[in-house]
């Protein structure tokens, strides 16, 4: 213990810790600093109680409010929430990350997760990123989800799965509207090891919710497979009026 407190202090002391964004200085390594830390569209309260999505702020909508599509049943998920909003500010992070390699920004953006998760009264069995094809992961070197799920899963002392369900691949979904989005993702997640899956309360991780077409497919597969309740996350999600 005093070796690895001695170690991390010469480590702060030749490389201090800065924003992974602006690199102005900050208390810890990976966290944001404030004025980067404003710039986000968090996603607080009012949010749907169960799909998350935000509300005007002055809404007094009462201690559990669904969104006209939770409501109705349309959500399938047990349990969705994200950090924030995608806008301006989160796209300028989320597209390096996603595609420029700079998986530095994981750190911040997983404690994100963490944070919208606050009050999510869930106890997830297996944390689970949402998986890349293996020609887009080759492409890639790395799948971004599972930089997030990492530290999401130690938070809850949960084991990561890597290995339980496939996906083929199929062309991307940029740009594609929400119909387009759930034919494309139609039919691509197949569960190899259902006896990992059987009875489990699972978390799903991603970076970016677009229309939940990728989760709410997943979900499909997992709750056939026997998952006992499919819970998701991600770090920013596409606010739509709804």
């Amino acid at each position: 213990m005093v070796v690895h407190k001695i170690f991390f202090s010469i480590v702060d002391f030749l490389f201090p810790p800065s924003c992974p964004l602006c690199a102005a200085a900050v208390s810890n390594h990976g966290e944001l600093c404030a004025d980067c830390w404003a710039a986000f569209n968090w996603i607080a309260e009012p949010k749907c109680a169960r799909c998350g999505y935000p509300f005007p702020a002055n809404l007094d909508l009462g201690p559990h409010p669904l969104c006209p599509k939770c409501a109705s049943g349309e959500c399938k998920l047990d349990l969705v929430r994200s950090a924030c909003a995608y806008d301006d500010a989160s796209r300028a992070a989320m597209l390096p990350f996603k595609h420029g390699g700079r998986t530095q920004y994981a750190r911040f953006m997983a404690r994100g997760c963490i944070w919208a998760l606050r009050d999510a009264n869930i106890h997830p069995d297996i944390v689970m990123p949402v998986p890349l094809a293996y020609l887009r992961l080759c492409h890639r070197t790395y799948n971004q989800a599972t930089l997030l799920a990492r530290p999401i899963a130690r938070a809850y002392g949960a084991p990561m799965d890597l290995t339980s369900v496939r996906r083929a691949h199929r062309p991307s979904m940029g740009h594609k509207n929400a119909r387009q989005r759930a034919e494309n993702i139609h039919g691509v997640f197949r569960v190899v090891r259902p006896d990992k899956i059987r009875g489990k309360n699972i978390l799903l991780v991603d970076d970016v919710m677009t229309t939940s077409a990728t989760f709410n497919e997943l979900r499909d597969v997992l709750i056939r497979a026997g998952a006992a309740a499919v819970y998701a996350v991600s770090f920013c999600r596409v606010v739509r009026a709804i």
